[in-house]
């Protein structure tokens, strides 16, 4: 069996009409339930009233340590590809709705029906937790551990997207050569050399930034010992979404956060009140455990990278350090003309640590906001499980919101690790640890960026920045010297040579969204000067090279979002 389990503001689904020859009538067409935990769940072949009593008090047991009451059992056959027949599917979900029943109030939606959905996932870490049950499932895989793998060739293909819109972050990467998923490797991104330039330019941009506001880069490990995790707390409040299995070296769980490891870093040496604040900034992969069946390409992998960063921090700095953060959000948004909101997500039902506390904490978050002049939407119980957190959501073109950017202010893992540093009264003392990021996840901030400008890049993250483009071969000797004194310039350049039309040339540029085209003929060879026209059509005729690649350089620079003027 696998189950999704989502803590949802809302979750909507309207019946569109029955996708299986077994399905269950119902006279709720339209159904649309607030503050509820929901159960989307495929059942597998082999699930047993075991199994299925084990899932639905896991959840059971969850919404009772967080005090909710409402819980929407949901059908969802897109978790697995070893379902169960109709019959026996229908009849499990349905004593799991029942037994449900005797503790909490259940919405059961219909078995065999096409439904559209919509959820509104809630804020905290713990949101969103999928699962896996089935004792055959587990005795495949230890028997498995012992044997020569066998090897599926069929899963060695890519992920189709077919049928997907065209304004879509998958279509617009796969027209784009940006990037792909590979069945191999489920929700994990291989990124294509043209989609890897815009990744490698948005860590660089951070980069520029996070050392202009102080931080030291450092790296750790992907792999550590689960006491490490237990530590952490990680163990107990989010095992569920690591990768974590025996090894030589105990047990064993892939990092799905860098905080535990930068910890170690500061743990690692003794630490003066003059030397606070440490700003760290890390860009290590992160792995979670997603089910594949629920990927939305970028917008929710299992392997990621986050621009993360925490910063030690003595008490008395706290609030300066905040203001930094809050201040390269701004300028970081800014770049890319994002409007964003933010939101104030207070203390958890199942939190660790003191709630005195923790009220010190959100009132320090607050008073921060408060001083900075943003107005925030307070999100009560809905931080980390160690922390409070301000959340900025961020609107795209399409006026769209997406939560990128969190500040989380942490009293509870310094007093789990024990670190501290010696005051200015020669005696120890417990810093506290901003964990922030920026984008947030790079994969989900690329797909938002795809989305946003619907593939056409400003010039500094293009792929391709310009292309060289003759009109017949007498100019091709003039353009391949264009091309290389571009490339010589730094610009990412391409020249198309070929003896296809000038037509031809011109709208294929246009459909790789390349923000310039330099056209080459017979009279821009004999002057010594290029054409240049933009993907939107705008031409400068008779331009200096020179000139062309002083423009360039200057918007690459600045990174405006401008064309030709």
């Amino acid at each position: 069996m696998r189950v999704l389990q989502l803590d949802v503001d809302r979750i909507s689904y309207q019946l569109i009409k029955p996708e299986s020859s077994v399905y269950e009538q119902s006279e709720d067409k339209s159904v649309s339930i607030d503050d509820a935990v929901a159960m989307l769940i495929s059942i597998e072949s082999g699930d047993n009233d075991d199994i299925a009593a084990k899932a639905v008090g896991d959840t059971v047991d969850y919404m009772r340590k967080n005090k909710r009451r409402r819980l929407v059992v949901y059908p969802f056959a897109h978790l697995s590809n070893d379902l169960a027949k109709p019959d026996a599917a229908m009849r499990l979900i349905a004593l799991m709705a029942d037994k449900a029943r005797a503790s909490v109030e259940v919405k059961k939606a219909p078995f065999g029906w096409n439904k559209k959905l919509s959820i509104d996932i809630k804020g905290h870490p713990l949101a969103e937790q999928a699962r896996s049950y089935g004792d055959a499932a587990a005795a495949v895989a230890t028997k498995r551990m012992h044997e020569r793998p066998r090897v599926n060739t069929a899963i060695v293909r890519k992920s189709d997207w077919s049928g997907l819109p065209e304004s879509d972050h998958r279509t617009i990467g796969e027209r784009l050569d940006l990037y792909s998923f590979q069945e191999v490797s489920p929700a994990m991104v291989y990124w294509h050399p043209n989609g890897y330039v815009i990744y490698k330019q948005l860590v660089a941009f951070i980069r520029e930034k996070e050392d202009a506001y102080g931080y030291r880069e450092l790296s750790t490990p992907d792999l550590a010992n689960m006491a490490l995790w237990h530590m952490s707390g990680h163990d107990e409040h989010y095992r569920d979404n690591m990768f974590h299995f025996e090894s030589q070296l105990g047990e064993v769980g892939l990092k799905p956060m860098n905080c535990p490891s930068s910890i170690l870093i500061y743990k690692s040496r003794k630490w003066s009140y003059r030397e606070l604040p440490f700003r760290t900034a890390t860009f290590d992969k992160l792995f979670r455990s997603e089910l594949s069946g629920v990927a939305s390409g970028l917008f929710r992998v299992k392997e990621l990278t986050q621009d993360d960063g925490h910063i030690f921090v003595r008490e008395d700095q706290v609030e300066a350090e905040l203001t930094g953060v809050i201040n390269m959000v701004r300028e970081v948004y800014g770049t890319f003309g994002l409007k964003f909101t933010a939101k104030l997500s207070t203390m958890p039902d199942d939190h660790a640590g003191d709630d005195v506390v923790w009220e010190k904490a959100t009132a320090q978050l607050k008073s921060v906001l408060k001083a900075n002049g943003m107005e925030y939407e307070l999100k009560e119980k809905e931080g980390s499980f160690y922390a409070p957190k301000i959340d900025f959501d961020v609107f795209d073109s399409q006026g769209r919101a997406w939560q990128c950017a969190t500040i989380q202010l942490d009293y509870q893992m310094p007093l789990k690790f024990g670190i501290e540093y010696t005051g200015e009264d020669g005696k120890a003392h417990m810093p506290v640890i901003i964990h922030r990021a920026i984008l947030g996840s790079m994969e989900r901030f690329i797909g938002v960026m795809v989305e946003h400008y619907q593939g056409k890049f400003p010039v500094w993250l293009a792929p391709v920045q310009a292309r060289v483009i003759t009109i017949s071969e007498q100019s091709s000797d003039y353009a391949r010297g264009v091309f290389g004194k571009l490339k010589a310039a730094g610009i990412r350049a391409e020249i198309d040579d070929g003896d296809r039309t000038l037509e031809y040339k011109v709208r294929d540029a246009q459909m790789q969204k390349i923000p310039y085209m330099i056209v080459i003929g017979k009279r821009e060879a004999e002057g010594s000067a290029i054409t240049v026209r933009d993907r939107d059509g705008k031409q400068k005729p008779g331009m200096r090279l020179d000139d062309f690649v002083q423009v360039l350089k200057a918007q690459i620079e600045a990174r405006s979002g401008e064309l030709l003027q």
